[in-house]
């Protein structure tokens, strides 16, 4: 017998002890070559509807576990329950077990009262992994209290204890089945007379050695009323042990034995019950009837799990993000794997997936290949995030789904496509603002810069992604200036940003370009020759910077002869008195006044020397 534990995609684990919900409804499903048996015994030492003379159980009680060579355990569930409300601890082989679940039923009988029963489950796959084949022993169950404080169960006859086990095991030479285990506690009576329980997302291709097994407690042999398990309308039976109307009847299959006192362990072949095609199925399970004298009667029966083993074949898409990564520019890669483990069929090429950011669809992909039972593919995906988004969002990937949340494949379950996580967004990047560039006004308030020189030491300059005239530029990288080493401002003062690359991000660097009037240079001399070299009174700095600027020249007699202005610089000739009109003037000193008409500077006096 191999011993390997096998993973199984939706396995419950740790979840804490408490009072659970009593409605039996699907606790795992097992997609494979896989199969069950089941072990247990009674701790009653007689059945109770029978013999009235005993109030107490055994101390203890043991079951053979006999796998095949070649089966591989994969799960070992233990069931065990009694009257009162619970022992949550026991004993298997010398082993403390704590319960992982507690259910608990009332049964109420009106002249009695209400009366608690128990059952608890708990995972104990990892001890028979280490036991293996072997006899089992479960002790230490304890309700002596219930039973010496409280006289109902043994007067109503409901004193009881007992447990199971159920092996869930692969094998390669078996088919491909599909297994429900169905778990809780209910009780069916006089006032609830049946259970039903509908089996869905079959595709039944088989029905060869299909079964149903159950394991129910507080049945009595000698109360057959009315009592049975049928599934799509069919009554079973496996007689002489179980017979058509009394099912619950203190029986375990699995040994043949019938003094399995006041609990069922059974299991039935189905497979002239269920038919090739079907894509589900009914179990009903039922009590009480009409006695010899035609009184209505019904035994009490706790239902606390039921099993099915079918020849399915269905695929199972999963998928799971692997990773993800969050650019700058809201943009969000995302890497997954698409699973077909928990399955007994392929699961085609193309089978959509649907990405949702916050409910929204903002993506859609489909699988490129068959994924082989047990297989996987993986896959990527570029994202945009929506605007408005403030700190997280919730994406959620679906697999088999058209982006409507509708199915395209029909899964051994639908209700295991989608994958959820939060992810938080990227902090808005730093903004470090450094000192003001200045400039002397080369014309019209422009200068031309050299934006690197703005750019302190400790920046590594290699790390500058751009610089930029927006906001808007830098975050979608758009529009960068081509030239930082020689840009010309446009407007003064000029914010300038700059993107610096940043784990996970970038920062951003922002300085203000400024440009002034610097004090204009006059020269004091020009000669208007045509030679094209100084052939007019240049001041440096004034034309295009000064514009409201006015000059004035004079003679050497102080004589007005030339008015100019940013317009008009002066050439030489005269444009003033009567003399010499457009004429150029002759050679000697002249005297100006150039009054700037700018706040910061007075009024320059000084003379120039014009000669040919």
């Amino acid at each position: 017998m191999k011993v390997v534990k096998l993973f199984l995609i939706g396995f419950i684990i740790g979840i804490p002890l408490k009072n659970f919900g009593q409605d039996i409804s699907l606790h795992q499903q097992f997609n494979g070559r896989y199969d069950y048996l089941a072990i247990g015994n009674t701790l009653n030492p007689f059945e109770n509807n029978l013999v009235g003379s005993f109030c107490e159980i055994l101390p203890s009680s043991q079951a053979d576990l006999n796998l095949n060579t070649g089966d591989t355990i994969v799960a070992a569930y233990l069931y065990w329950a009694g009257s009162g409300e619970g022992d949550t601890n026991i004993s298997l082989n010398g082993n403390s077990i704590n319960s992982d679940l507690l259910f608990n039923v009332t049964y109420t009988e009106n002249a009695l009262g209400p009366l608690v029963y128990f059952s608890c489950f708990a995972d104990v796959t990892d001890l028979v992994l280490s036991e293996g084949n072997a006899t089992y022993t479960l002790s230490d169950l304890d309700i002596s209290d219930v039973l010496a404080n409280d006289f109902r169960y043994c007067d109503n006859r409901t004193n009881f204890a007992g447990w199971a086990m159920y092996v869930i095991y692969q094998n390669d030479d078996l088919p491909l089945n599909q297994i429900n285990l169905f778990q809780g506690l209910e009780i069916i009576n006089r006032n609830v007379q049946e259970k039903t329980i509908v089996l869905e997302n079959l595709n039944v291709i088989d029905n060869e050695d299909a079964k149903i097994g159950f394991l129910a407690w507080e049945g009595d042999n000698a109360l057959n009323y009315g009592e049975t398990l049928s599934i799509n309308g069919n009554i079973l039976a496996n007689p002489p042990l179980n017979l058509a109307n009394n099912a619950f009847n203190g029986t375990n299959t699995f040994t043949n034995s019938n003094t399995f006192y006041n609990m069922d362990l059974d299991v039935y072949d189905i497979q002239d019950n269920i038919q090739i095609g079907d894509s589900e199925a009914t179990i009903r399970m039922t009590t009480g009837g009409l006695d010899a004298n035609g009184v209505f009667q019904a035994d009490l029966i706790i239902i606390n799990n039921i099993i099915t083993v079918l020849n399915s074949q269905l695929p199972d898409a999963t998928i799971a993000l692997d990773d993800y990564d969050l650019n700058c520019d809201d943009e969000l890669l995302l890497n997954y794997t698409v699973f077909n483990i928990n399955s007994t069929d392929i699961l085609p090429a193309s089978t959509p997936i649907a990405f949702y950011i916050n409910g929204i669809v903002v993506g859609q992909s489909n699988t490129e290949n068959e994924i082989p039972i047990g297989d996987s593919e993986s896959g990527s995906i570029i994202l945009t995030i929506p605007d408005g988004l403030v700190d997280s969002f919730e994406l959620t990937i679906s697999v088999d789904d058209d982006g409507s949340h509708n199915g395209m494949v029909t899964e051994t379950s639908e209700v295991n496509n989608t994958f959820t996580v939060t992810i938080e967004l990227l902090q808005l990047p730093t903004v470090t603002t450094l000192p003001n560039v200045l400039k002397c006004n080369e014309g019209y308030d422009s200068a031309v810069f050299n934006l690197i020189d703005a750019i302190p030491e400790e920046i590594d300059i290699s790390t500058i992604i751009g610089f930029y005239e927006s906001i808007e530029d830098l975050t979608a990288t758009e529009n960068e200036i081509f030239l930082p080493e020689a840009y010309a401002s446009i407007n003064n003062p000029q914010t300038i940003y700059v993107k610096v690359e940043t784990i996970p991000c970038f920062d951003i660097l922002q300085f203000d370009i400024m440009v002034e009037n610097c004090p204009p240079y006059v020269p004091d001399g020009f000669s208007p020759n045509n030679d094209s070299k100084n052939d007019w009174f240049n001041i440096q700095g004034l034309y295009n910077i000064f514009l409201d600027h006015e000059l004035v020249i004079f003679n050497r007699y102080g004589t007005l002869i030339f008015e100019g202005n940013n317009d008009t610089p002066w050439n030489g000739k005269a444009n003033r008195g009567l003399n010499n009109l457009g004429k150029l003037l002759p050679q000697g000193t002249y005297f100006f006044i150039l009054n700037l008409n700018d706040p910061n500077y007075k009024p320059i006096q000084g003379w120039v020397y014009m000669n040919y």
